[in-house]
Parts: C-alpha cells; sequence; structure tokens
C-alpha cells in the first residue's frame, strides 16, 4: 500500500529529533516510562518540534538528560543512523530507505549523504544486511503507527491477511497492486519460489520494495512503481493470488477516464466506491481459480452506492468470505476492517456451484487476539438470503440471527407474556359505585398548606408524606388525576407538575390508606401494561425473525 509523508520533522536547529518510542528503545525501557518521566521530572527536555499529542525531543538533550539520571544506555548503530536518516531526509524517509538497502545491495544510492553510507557500510560489516533492513522497515513501520497513518499497512493487518490467506501451490504468482514497502506482499509469499509482483505509486516506497525483496533472497519479485488503475503494468498477469490493502476513501482514483475499462465486469464504480474499483482491478488479474484477499473499511459491505457490484459478486459466486476483523487491527483508528475474500470461478467468467458465503465476526475478539473463529462466530450464509434489496455483506447481521435459540427464546417469552397477564388480573381492585368523597368539589386542603404544616416532604420529582396523618399513596394517587394534570399544563401545552398548587380530598387516615392501597394498586398494574406492551413487541419480532430464517415452524 501506498505510503504517505510522516509527520516526523526529522531534524532541528538542535540536531535530530526522537520521538517518546525512540527514547524508550535508547534507554531500554517501556514507553510508560518513558511517559511517567515526564510527567515526574520538570527537568525532562522540553519537546522541540512535532504536535502535542506526538512530540519530539533533541537527541542530544535526551541523551544528556539520560547520562546524568543514569538511566541511559549506549545507543545502539542501528538507532544513530536511524536518527542520521531523519535529520538527513525528514518526512521522505523511504527515500532514505531505499538508499539505505541500495548500498547494502552494492548499488548507487544517489541522494544519500556521504556519511550516512558510511555508517551503512560500516554497520554491514558487523550485522547482516538483511538484519539491518527489517529493523529499519519495523522503525519506519512503528512511525507510521505513532503518527496515525493509515498509509502503511499494520502488523495486525498483515497476520490477518497471512492466516485466511490459501495454501498456494509451489512457484505460485502473488500480486500486490498498492505494495507501499511491500510488507504484506512479501509476508503473505514468504516462499523464495514465489513469483511476486508489485506496483506501487510512490517512486521511494516501489525502489525499498524491490531492493528489500532482493535482500531477502527473494529474486523473482518484481515490484514497480506506477497508479495501478490508471497505468496498469501487469495488464497480462493472471495471479494466483492478489492481495491488497488499497488505498480507503479516495474519491479521484481516476474514474472519468476509465468509465469504459474492461476491469468492470462486475459495473462501473461510482466515484464514492473507489475501494470497489481496487477489488475490480485486483479480481482482473487472477487466473480461473485464483483467490484475491482486499482489506477493505467496514461501510463498503453495506453502503447503498456499492450495492449492484456486491450483487453480482454475491450472484456470481465470487465472494467465498468476508471476516470482520477485531477494533484496532487498522493502524490510525480503532474501527473494524473487513478482509473480503474472493475466488475466481474455475470454469472462467461463468457463475461457480458455490452456494453459501462464510461469514465471520471476530469484532469481540481483541486486537492481538486468536483469529480463529469460535462456531459462533461463523455462519455460513446462503446466496438467494444476501440477494435483498441492500446486498448487505456485514458478517455481525447475518451471525446475530443464525446462533439465536429461536424455539427457546420464544417459548420462554410466551412464558412471561401469560404470567404477567394473569398478574396483571390479579393486580385490578376492587372498585364499586362512589359516594363522591373523593370529589375535588367536596371540602378539599392545598399540598401547599400541607407542606407548611409538615406533613409533606419534597425529597424526590414527587411529594411525599412526613407524618403519619398523611398516606402517600393516597396523596400521589389523587396528584395524578387528570384534573391536577390539566391544572399542571401550561397555555404553551407543556405539562409542568406543581403539587403545590394542588388540592386533595380531606380525609381521615384510615380512609386514605383505603385510596392508597387503590392507587397503589393501579401503578403497578400500570407498570404492568408497559410490561405487557414491551414483551408483546419482543414476542412478535422473534416470532417473524424466527420464521423468516428457518429458525422457527408454525405447528400442524
Amino acid at each position: 500500500m501506498y505510503a504517505g509523508p510522516m509527520t516526523d520533522t526529522g531534524a532541528s536547529p538542535a540536531g535530530p529529533l526522537v520521538t517518546g518510542a525512540e527514547i524508550a528503545r535508547l534507554a531500554g525501557v517501556t514507553r510508560a516510562a518513558v511517559s511517567n518521566w515526564r510527567r515526574r521530572h520538570d527537568d525532562f527536555p522540553a519537546p522541540a518540534g512535532g504536535a502535542a499529542n506526538s512530540p519530539l525531543y533533541a537527541l542530544t538533550e535526551v541523551q544528556e538528560w539520560l547520562d546524568r539520571q543514569r538511566k541511559g544506555q549506549e545507543v545502539s548503530p542501528e538507532a544513530e543512523l536511524w536518527q542520521a536518516l531523519r535529520a538527513a531526509y525528514g518526512e521522505q524517509m523511504a527515500a532514505g530507505l531505499a538508499g539505505v538497502a541500495a548500498v547494502l545491495a552494492g548499488e548507487d544510492a544517489p541522494g544519500l549523504p556521504d556519511d550516512v553510507a558510511a555508517r551503512v557500510r560500516e554497520l554491514a560489516r558487523t550485522a547482516a544486511p538483511v538484519d539491518l533492513v527489517n529493523g529499519l522497515t519495523e522503525r519506519f513501520m512503528d512511525s507510521a503507527r505513532r503518527a496515525g497513518s493509515d498509509q502503511v499497512t499494520s502488523e495486525r493487518v498483515v497476520r490477518a491477511v497471512c492466516h485466511f490467506a490459501p495454501e498456494l501451490p509451489a512457484g505460485a504468482t502473488v500480486l500486490d497492486p498498492a505494495c507501499g514497502i511491500g510488507v504484506l506482499l512479501l509476508s503473505v509469499a514468504p516462499g523464495a519460489g514465489t513469483r511476486c509482483h508489485g506496483q506501487e505509486a510512490d517512486a521511494d516506497n516501489a525502489r525499498f520494495a524491490q531492493l528489500r525483496a532482493g535482500l531477502l533472497g527473494r529474486p523473482r519479485a518484481s515490484i514497480v512503481a506506477g497508479d495501478s488503475l490508471r497505468a496498469d503494468t501487469w495488464t497480462e498477469l493472471r495471479a494466483d493470488l492478489v492481495v491488497c490493502d488499497p488505498p480507503a476513501g479516495v474519491t479521484e482514483w481516476g474514474r472519468e477516464e476509465l468509465l469504459l475499462d474492461a476491469r468492470w465486469e462486475l459495473g462501473t464504480p461510482s466515484k464514492a466506491e473507489g475501494e470497489l474499483a481496487w477489488l475490480q482491478h485486483a479480481y482482473a488479474r487472477t487466473g480461473r481459480g485464483g483467490h484475491v484477499l482486499m482489506v477493505m473499511p467496514a461501510s463498503v459491505a453495506y453502503r447503498r452506492a456499492g450495492r449492484r457490484i456486491r450483487a453480482e459478486l454475491v450472484r456470481r459466486g465470487i465472494v467465498r468470505q468476508v471476516v470482520a476483523l477485531p477494533p484496532g487491527t487498522a493502524t490510525s483508528h480503532a474501527l473494524p476492517v473487513h478482509l473480503w475474500c474472493l475466488r475466481r470461478p474455475e470454469n472462467g467468467a461463468g457463475a461457480d456451484t458455490h452456494h453459501t458465503v462464510r461469514m465471520v465476526d471476530l469484532t469481540g475478539n481483541a486486537p492481538d487476539g486468536p483469529l480463529e473463529p469460535r462456531p459462533d462466530q461463523v455462519a455460513d450464509v446462503p446466496l438467494i438470503e444476501l440477494l435483498d434489496d441492500t446486498v448487505d455483506l456485514t458478517p455481525g447481521s447475518h451471525l446475530r440471527a443464525r446462533h439465536r435459540d429461536f424455539p427457546d427464546e420464544y417459548a420462554a417469552l410466551r412464558r412471561e407474556l401469560g404470567d404477567e397477564l394473569r398478574r396483571l388480573a390479579a393486580l385490578l381492585p376492587e372498585l364499586g359505585p362512589g359516594d363522591g368523597a373523593g370529589s375535588l368539589d367536596g371540602a378539599t386542603t392545598s399540598v401547599a398548606d400541607l407542606a407548611r404544616a409538615g406533613l409533606v416532604a419534597y425529597d424526590g420529582p414527587e411529594p411525599v408524606s412526613a407524618s403519619d396523618q398523611l398516606d402517600t399513596d393516597y396523596l400521589r394517587g389523587f396528584l395524578r388525576n387528570s384534573a391536577h394534570a390539566r391544572r399542571s399544563t401550561s397555555t404553551g401545552g407543556t405539562h409542568r407538575p406543581d403539587a403545590r398548587g394542588s388540592r386533595i380530598p380531606r380525609m381521615g387516615i384510615d380512609d386514605q390508606r383505603r385510596y392508597g392501597s387503590a392507587f397503589r394498586a393501579l401503578s403497578a398494574f400500570e407498570d404492568g401494561v408497559r410490561k405487557v406492551d414491551e414483551l408483546s413487541r419482543r414476542l412478535a419480532e422473534v416470532a417473524r425473525e424466527g420464521l423468516a430464517t428457518g429458525g422457527l415452524t408454525p405447528r400442524e
């Protein structure tokens, strides 16, 4: 994948700058320890660059502070080389890494400062070139991760793609059309006999990827610079496996100039669906029976603009598996990403005999947790179920229904509803003809007077009795009747309960308790009615979904 510019400034008037992670490496401690030093030590060096959430520090000041605190250790030659590269190249670190790889490969390295080239040759005398280039690659990827960049495929994404990739035959051909510095391409096809082909829009990234492949002992790797969508180098290639972590959210991918391109056999992608353009490009470069593994934003699985293309993928049996990876798998955000696994039918362009799509939902797992799904995280969904108005390929939406025990859930809700209905009937109080005692037309007392007399307290939203002369349920029952509701409603229609302005009938405490018991039963009845309403809604929902998905069937 294309590796864009880093946010590191690289150098300052004070010399090379280092990140908190690099300070941790220098001192042989964790990043958390460096954060603690910054908070606890007033003399810790002040930031000399960077942003508030990713400060940079002058290397010389850091080394002096570590020496004073006796926390330092000798800076490794590799760390010194990295700092020298940052001082020379700043945000264009890929160009510096390509220069280092060229020196290690015995090639010309135009633009690489002489002192840096000398450091590289000195290191090559004591360290294996492959170890040195791998160490620098790890630092580059860590720098991208720290900067929140999604321009470099993360180690977790690489791990997931390698896990779900098919087993390749000897001498297989693998392509990555947006390979960046080649991490994904060279990881998914580790065998020396595999023919690796890559293309990358950034020339420095492409050169570094090619040189690194050579140092890793991959003589059959060929990585070139160029935009795969607009200027594809591998037009005649038909690979056994295509892997791709394409640029996400890019609208200027060349749709206008590529409207009639033959690669859009599943449908012309809209301007907003650049990921589906990359997917069709990858699919066009597979041979019969060839596989595609695409890293996709989760939204591509359900966006309306891509519905027709998704429908063709499903209808032709091309999409075989969609894996929702754990949040945090991508470098720059915590949102889940999907891995789409496609396969070109063995019989060419015609439909395959594959009748299901395997849906795997790992979103409940930790980012570094197991990738082998549990049985409840997998469902084989028939194609016909996917071909609805939305063609939603989100794994979670299909797994939830399939792993529900509809018979038990339906039976339990029926029992609960029946019990609640029987309880409701018992809650209704026995009421007979009234004698007018509870009417507000008779003798009444204002709640304000009761409060002044100390008989009513306001400890919550509703008043309560503060005396054995007044029953709380009696008080609240009369305050909740419709007459008081009308009195408490403003001219604008807003309901504003104001108990102090209300009046309640005068009764002895025994009569109050008799009325209070009835009001209490009615309140419990109303609560039960609301519960019955919710149970009824859930019961109908379970019944409909169970019938529609085959989890329930009508009895004869």
